[in-house]
């Protein structure tokens, strides 16, 4: 699992750079993403430009993540287009996760 991680504003931006977010690699984005929450926990803007596909397993890691943030943490979603997106809706995750178009909107909206 690759990542570009950087900060705005107070806020980590960590960009998937894999185009699938699947079984193969839902653990390893698990483990990485709870990184960030720890020792403080911290909001992290996970931006899905670059991903095309994600699976019940991927989902699932990110409410994991979600679930075990620590008080103070937040996980929320980016850039999801397509199919992504898609099933974010079709699996009612948009309702769980905060989900922005884009990392500006993200920022615009979070941004300390």
């Amino acid at each position: 699992m690759r990542f570009e991680n950087s900060t705005t504003k107070g806020l980590l931006i960590s960009k998937v750079l894999d185009a699938r977010v699947d079984a193969a690699v839902a653990h390893d984005l698990k483990a990485a993403l709870l990184t960030h929450f720890q020792p403080e926990p911290q909001t992290v803007v996970l931006n899905l430009e670059a991903v095309g596909f994600v699976d019940s397993s991927g989902l699932g890691a990110l409410v994991s993540v979600l679930k075990n943030r620590g008080n103070g943490g937040d996980l929320v979603i980016c850039g999801a287009t397509g199919a992504v997106a898609s099933m974010f809706k079709l699996t009612r995750m948009d309702k769980v996760f905060r989900v922005f178009g884009t990392v500006d909107d993200a920022v615009q909206a979070l941004g300390k």
